[in-house]
């Protein structure tokens, strides 16, 4: 009677304890390699345990399938022997699959301050690009993790799933025994996979307990937050799944409210947040430049507190409108480019840059401006379809694209394209050519040397002469790193200086901010000082001064539009900063979570779970817990409501 009971349990319970064992050992090393993130040894105990209840029902998920299928099949010779082939398969590229993203983890979180996630997947999309960064950038990672991968298939994956398949052919399914065996383990695979009785199957809230959004990540295993990510992408249409509802009537209104503007300003019955705007410049209109410099952080500008790697913006600082807390809203370009250009609230979906619904039609200040008579431009070193750039910006107001292939004799190729010196050597061309026209003009120049595997031009720049005890604590890549900033604004730098002596800079706005900050880590649910960013205004009546309130990436464009002479008609929730009159507030998201930054604190959403309330020093950059304001979180909310809706609804067209 037993016999049959242990034929079926036994291959399922030995590969379960492979799994487990394999990945609360991954577990086990992230969290003594981040052990600074832990405050004592229970919250390492709690992750320990929330991590098992997560790879239970990552095992159970895996395991469904054979239990379901393999008494059926197995009961038909003619298919018998092709299904344990392909069980095989299975259980060889599921055992791998897990493991090479618990094998890619160190990486990611070095990066992102995370478990691989949602941006994992996004890169995935362009295999050209990432193996290009890989081999040129982590060829030493790449080559040991193919072998450890290798070894593992070779010598415990395969065995293992031989062993798995033998022991389930030894399977009687025509006794009563066995019938019953087979009914009984799907039902305890499917209470494993689901993790808990209650009415809702267990998902990541259910084992996050930390302020630390490192420490709570570091719960799941990768496999499952990855394919958490990808079912949270059905989600994209709905942000009120993850952070509660709202009446589309009171997001309105109090995100109306926010804009400084009065309600009788608002009157586009299909744009609710449409209103006319009137520019603070009234002279003739000026051309706009936007210099988007990829992943520089605030973290290393001398002015803002940082490293000393960018004496040109420090220096820019000091001659235009500088701000001290601006903040972007996210980490990835697509992100920075959607709240630079479209002045569009962050979302825990993807970039619209990326969606299908904003692909065309979709308002942009190209838009904008190209119906009130400017010729529009985009500028990229690299190549302008990676992120779907190109035909975002093809189908939103951009009428010209220069990219990789338009840059003449480049001098020094990298994995993402051209050097930031070919670009702007290529841009200064470009708008010479452009202010040939009496058309105004409006470029986006978006740069990409400061970007991994940081591949710069040899003898350019030389690195900051670091004493031996700073040299130690630097990484290779991240020494690597710093040499690419301090080229990236050695290029900067010597494009501004051409722009001073052409006849276009007297005449042009020019905007220099970066897209995002190099690397988002920390031990808050969001690392808010890693969203700081450089911004400074050139040319314009504001120069000499410094921008000291709170203000984000969306900000921007409603600031740009009043600086350059346009008349702002748009559904944008950004502030005008030029009319310094509104209470500063900063949108930012980070993974799923979605903070609301003011100078009374930040209010962090999370899915499934209630807003936190923290004091946020800008000095010591530590966040403190303190009591939630809950009229603040409701307007936290309206805004972390407000894309989804306005995504779906068509209320951010640019008619």
């Amino acid at each position: 009677m037993l016999k049959p009971f242990k034929l079926y349990f036994a291959p399922y319970l030995l590969f379960s304890l492979v799994v487990l064992i394999l990945l609360s050992i991954s577990r086990l090393c992230l969290s003594l390699w981040q052990f600074q993130h832990f405050t004592d040894f229970k919250a390492l105990l709690t992750v320990a345990i929330g991590g098992f209840r997560i790879d239970l029902s990552t095992v159970g998920y895996v395991l469904i399938i054979p239990s379901v299928f393999t008494p059926i099949l197995s009961a038909f010779r003619p298919l018998k022997s092709s299904w344990f082939w392909l069980l095989k398969i299975y259980l060889v590229s599921a055992l791998a699959l897990l493991t090479l993203l618990e094998i890619a983890t160190p990486t990611f979180i070095e990066e992102y301050g995370l478990r691989p996630n949602r941006l994992f997947i996004e890169y995935l999309i362009y295999p050209k690009e990432v193996f290009s960064m890989l081999v040129s950038g982590h060829l030493n990672t790449l080559i040991i993790s193919t072998c450890c991968l290798v070894v593992f298939i070779l010598f415990v994956f395969v065995p293992l799933s031989n062993a798995f398949v033998k022991q389930l052919q030894l399977q009687k399914t025509h006794t009563k025994s066995s019938l019953f065996a087979a009914v009984l383990l799907p039902v305890l695979l499917i209470l494993m996979a689901r993790g808990t009785l209650g009415h809702r199957p267990i998902n990541p809230a259910y084992v996050y307990f930390s302020n630390d959004a490192l420490v709570n990540s570091l719960t799941l295993n990768s496999t499952y937050s990855v394919v958490h990510a990808i079912k949270a992408l059905k989600n994209e249409k709905n942000a009120a799944k993850m952070y509660g509802n709202m009446s589309d009537e009171e997001v309105i209104s109090l995100v109306q409210t926010k804009t400084g503007l009065s309600k009788d300003a608002f009157v586009h019955q299909n744009q609710p947040t449409r209103a006319i705007r009137a520019p603070s410049y009234t002279g003739k209109k000026k051309n706009l430049v936007i210099i988007l410099e990829e992943s520089l952080g605030a973290q290393y500008v001398q002015t803002l507190g940082g490293l000393p790697l960018t004496p040109n913006i420090d220096g820019f600082y000091r001659e235009g409108w500088g701000f001290e807390q601006l903040y972007a809203t996210g980490t990835r370009s697509v992100r920075g480019i959607e709240a630079v250009i479209t002045g569009f609230t962050p979302t825990p979906a993807r970039a619209v840059v990326k969606l299908d619904k904003s692909q065309k039609g979709f308002f942009t200040i190209a838009s904008l401006l190209q119906s009130q008579g400017y010729t529009t431009q985009f500028i990229y070193g690299g190549e302008s379809h990676f992120d779907n750039m190109k035909s975002f910006f093809l189908g939103n107001g951009f009428s010209n694209i220069v990219d990789f292939k338009d840059i003449e004799s480049p001098n020094f190729i990298g994995s993402w394209g051209a050097s930031d010196g070919d670009l702007f050597t290529q841009a200064d061309k470009e708008l010479a050519k452009l202010n040939q026209s009496e058309k105004p003009f409006f470029s986006l120049i978006f740069s990409s040397s400061n970007h991994d595997p940081f591949e710069i031009p040899q003898g350019v720049v030389s690195p900051i002469n670091y004493s031996e005890e700073q040299r130690m604590e630097l990484d290779e890549n991240e020494l690597k790193r710093h040499l690419a900033i301090q080229y990236a604004d050695y290029a900067l730098g010597q494009f501004i200086a051409t722009a001073k002596a052409r006849d276009y800079w007297q005449d042009t706005v020019f905007l220099i901010v970066a897209d995002h900050d190099a690397r988002a880590l920390g031990k808050d649910l969001v690392p808010i000082n890693n969203f700081h960013i450089p911004a400074v205004i050139l040319n314009t009546e504001h120069n000499q001064t410094r921008f000291s309130d709170i203000a984000s990436q969306i900000d921007l464009a409603p600031t740009l539009l009043s600086l350059v002479g346009a008349v702002n008609d748009s559904p944008m929730l950004g502030r005008d900063l030029t009319v310094n009159t509104f209470e500063g507030r900063a949108l930012m998201q980070y993974a799923n979570n979605f903070a609301y930054l003011t100078q009374h604190g930040v209010t962090v959403l999370q899915p499934s779970k209630a807003p936190s309330k923290f004091l946020y020093d800008v000095t010591s950059k530590k966040m403190q817990p303190v009591a939630l304001d809950e009229e603040e979180a409701k307007t936290a909310l309206a805004h972390a409501l407000w894309g989804s809706l306005a995504y779906q609804n068509g209320w951010y067209t640019s008619q």
